[in-house]
């Protein structure tokens, strides 16, 4: 076997493994729903009427049968807008704790919120991927 053979049949054979992987990984992309992640956005942590703590929060928005991450994209800032506004509206807080969130009523804040920013059904689910608390010293915990 010359030289010219052997890498013309390893090229081919080096080919045919990066399509069947690009296939494999193509269909395991199709199958996960669309997602938009919003990262570092600051809610505050309210208890007796006063400002305690503000948590870092990154969300993850799972959307909708037929909306694509390029549609929902544009309409990013209006739902940090809507998170925000309902954070001082009604504060996520968790009783007893100033380190973290109600993930919850965050989640279900958001959903409601979406329907007015781009319809009803474009956002199916919100999972708070991290919390992150400005102060972690002195703060009360949950017992």
């Amino acid at each position: 076997m010359d030289r010219r053979t052997l890498i013309a049949s390893g090229t081919a054979a080096l080919t045919g493994a990066t399509a069947s992987r690009a296939a494999a990984s193509g269909s395991e992309t199709e199958s996960a729903p669309a997602a938009l992640s919003i990262a570092g956005l600051g809610l505050p942590v309210i208890e007796g009427g006063r400002l305690r703590n503000y948590v870092f929060v990154a969300l993850r928005l799972e959307l909708g049968a037929g909306k694509t991450v390029e549609q929902m994209k544009p309409k990013e800032a209006f739902f940090r807008d809507a998170v925000v506004r309902a954070a001082h509206k009604t504060p996520f807080t968790v009783p007893g704790d100033w380190t973290r969130l109600d993930e919850r009523a965050l989640s279900a804040s958001l959903v409601a919120a979406s329907a007015a920013v781009s319809g009803r059904g474009s956002v199916r689910r919100v999972v708070v991927v991290s919390q992150s608390p400005r102060r972690r010293t002195g703060m009360q915990t949950a017992r």
